[in-house]
C-alpha cells in the first residue's frame, strides 16, 4: 500500500514536495520520484528537497507489503508505472510472461502490471491493453503509468482503492493530495482509464461489473461455489499475522472463520463503553476461540482524536464520519499492536441483500454495487491507512462478485436477508444466533453516533452543520 501521485506542469518539484508531505503517512518506508529530468529513490524523507524537477512526473510513497522491502517504485523501464494495492494472482501472471520470455527486475507484485501491460499493448494501444490486463488481475489496484508525454490512471473494476485527478494534469490517491497544491480532486471510476496530457481530460469506461452477469445458478451451485470461491479469497488475503475488523455479526465472523484457517488470527473492534457492537463481539469471539483485542472510546477521547479522523475521511458528510469512527480506533490498535493487513466484510451487503431496503427494491443492490467505491470503500481505505494498516475485502473479489450477480435474489432476500450467506455460515458450523444476527450500522452499535451528536449539541449545532464546519476547518482549500 502507499501514495501515488504525479502530473504535468511547470514548478513539479515544490507541488510533488507539498504532495508528499500531506499524504507521506500512507507509505512512511520510503518515497521515489521520476520526472523526465531524472529519478530519486530514498528511504530518508528528508531528501525530498533533492526531486528532479521537469515537465511531467509520478511519485510513491511507499509502505511494504509485498516483495522486497527496499524496493520503490516508480518502475522505469520504458513505461513509467507506480501502483497503489495487492495483486493477489501476481506470481501466476509472473510464471506466465516468464514462460514467454519476459523477464524482471524485482519481486514485487507490483511489477507484473507493468510487465503485462507492455506485453500486451505491443499488440493493441494502451485502452485495449489495460482492457484485457483488467481480465487478468485479481487484487485491488489503482495505478498510474507514463509514456513520457502523457499520464494514465486506471483503477479496478470494483474501486477498492481510491485515486483522484485534476482537469489541469495532476492525481494523488487522496484528495487532500491534491487540495494542498490547489487542486480539484476528481475519482477515476471503477474501470476507468483517464488519460490526462495537462490541457485535456480523456475518459473511457472500460471494465463494468456487467461484464460479470450471466446464467442464473441453482441453489446448489451457490452454496458450493461460493463457499470455494469466499474461501480462496480469504486465504490469498491473509498475511502472517492477519486482523479482522470484527462486529460478531454474519459476515465478519464467516471471514474471520475461513481466515482462521490460514493465518494466526486477531480480532478487532471498537466502541463506546457498554456498546452492543463490544458486547456481542466479544461473544462471538469466545465462541469461535479467537483472541479480541478492543478499543474503547468516550467523549473526551472521540473529542481529541476527531479532527485526526475527519481528516482521513475528507467529506462533510456526518454518517461517514460516523462509520469512520469504530474503524479508526479499530485499526489504530492493530496498527500499534504490529498487524499490518486486517479483513473486513465490507461488500457482503451489497451482494447478498444486507439492507431493509432490498426487500422493496432488489434492484438497488446493483445501484449501490457501482457506487461502493466512494460512498465506503475510499473511507475505509483513508482511515485504515492513516494507521498504517491495509484493509482488504474478501467479498469484493471478482469471483466472488461474479456469482453474486448470478444468484436469484429469492436466494439472497427472504427470511430475513442475506439466505444464501446464513446457509454458507450453517455448513460452516456457525450456531444459529450467529447466523441470525439481525444487522446493526456500525455507528449506532459501536455507540459512535450518539458521541458525535453530543460534540454537535455541546456547539449548538446539528450534526451534519458540525461535520461540515470540521471538514471547513481542516481543508479550507477544498474544492
Amino acid at each position: 500500500m502507499c501514495l501515488i501521485a504525479g502530473g504535468i506542469g511547470e514548478n513539479l518539484r515544490e507541488k510533488f514536495i507539498e504532495m508528499i508531505e500531506v499524504g507521506k503517512h500512507r507509505g512512511p518506508n520510503g518515497f521515489g520520484v521520476w520526472t523526465d529530468s531524472g529519478v530519486l529513490k530514498s528511504s530518508d524523507f528528508s531528501r525530498i528537497e533533492e526531486i528532479p524537477d521537469g515537465r511531467i512526473g509520478i511519485l510513491q510513497c511507499r509502505l511494504a507489503m509485498t516483495g522486497s522491502k527496499s524496493f520503490i517504485q516508480p518502475f522505469v523501464d520504458g513505461l513509467v508505472l507506480v501502483h497503489n494495492g495487492e495483486i493477489y494472482n501476481h506470481r501466476v501472471i509472473r510464471e506466465h510472461l516468464e514462460g514467454r520470455g519476459v523477464s524482471f527486475e524485482s519481486d514485487v507484485d507490483s511489477e507484473v502490471i507493468l510487465r503485462l501491460l507492455e506485453f500486451l499493448s505491443g499488440e493493441v494501444s494502451f485502452p485495449g491493453a489495460v482492457r484485457e490486463l483488467m481480465a487478468w488481475l485479481e487484487g485491488d489496484y489503482a495505478v498510474a503509468f507514463s509514456d513520457g508525454s502523457r499520464l494514465y490512471l486506471f483503477r479496478d473494476p470494483i474501486g477498492v482503492r481510491p485515486l483522484y485527478f485534476s482537469p489541469k494534469g495532476f492525481f494523488a490517491s487522496e484528495k487532500k493530495v491534491l487540495w494542498a497544491i490547489g487542486e480539484m480532486a476528481i475519482p477515476v471510476e471503477p474501470g476507468e482509464l483517464v488519460a490526462l496530457d495537462g490541457h485535456s481530460v480523456r475518459r473511457a469506461r472500460l471494465f463494468s461489473p456487467e461484464r460479470l452477469r450471466g446464467r442464473e445458478l441453482s441453489e446448489g451451485i451457490t452454496l458450493r461455489g461460493l463457499e470455494n470461491l469466499l474461501n480462496y479469497s480469504v486465504r490469498v488475503r491473509t498475511a502472517g499475522k492477519t486482523g479482522v475488523l470484527f462486529s460478531g455479526g454474519l459476515d465478519s465472523t464467516v471471514v474471520a472463520l475461513l481466515a482462521s484457517r490460514y493465518s494466526d488470527v486477531v480480532l478487532y473492534t471498537a466502541g463506546a463503553e457498554g456498546s452492543q457492537d463490544v458486547e456481542w463481539a466479544d461473544r462471538v469471539a469466545d465462541y469461535l476461540g479467537l483472541p479480541l483485542r478492543v478499543e474503547t472510546f468516550d467523549f473526551e477521547v472521540l473529542r481529541r482524536e476527531l479532527p485526526r479522523i475527519a481528516f482521513a475521511v475528507e467529506e462533510p458528510n456526518p454518517m461517514n464520519l460516523a462509520i469512520a469512527v469504530p474503524l479508526y480506533f479499530a485499526t489504530r490498535l492493530a496498527g500499534e499492536e504490529g498487524v499490518r493487513v486486517i479483513l473486513t466484510g465490507q461488500g457482503a451487503d451489497e451482494l447478498f441483500g444486507g439492507y431493509a431496503k432490498y426487500l422493496e427494491g432488489p434492484e438497488l443492490m446493483w445501484e449501490d454495487l457501482l457506487t461502493l467505491a466512494e460512498r465506503n470503500l475510499a473511507r475505509d481505505d483513508k482511515v485504515a491507512m492513516l494507521n498504517g494498516v491495509e484493509g482488504r475485502y474478501p467479498f469484493l473479489s471478482l469471483p466472488v462478485v461474479r456469482l453474486a450477480l448470478n444468484v436469484s435474489p429469492r436466494l439472497k432476500l427472504p427470511d430475513g436477508r442475506k439466505l444464501v450467506l446464513r446457509k454458507l455460515a450453517r455448513k460452516l458450523g456457525l450456531p444459529e444466533w450467529i447466523a441470525r444476527r439481525p444487522k446493526k450500522a456500525a455507528q449506532y452499535g459501536s455507540g459512535a453516533q450518539k458521541l458525535l451528536e453530543k460534540l454537535a449539541r455541546e456547539r449548538k449545532l446539528h450534526l451534519r452543520e458540525f461535520a461540515r464546519g470540521l471538514f471547513g476547518e481542516l481543508f479550507p482549500n477544498a474544492f
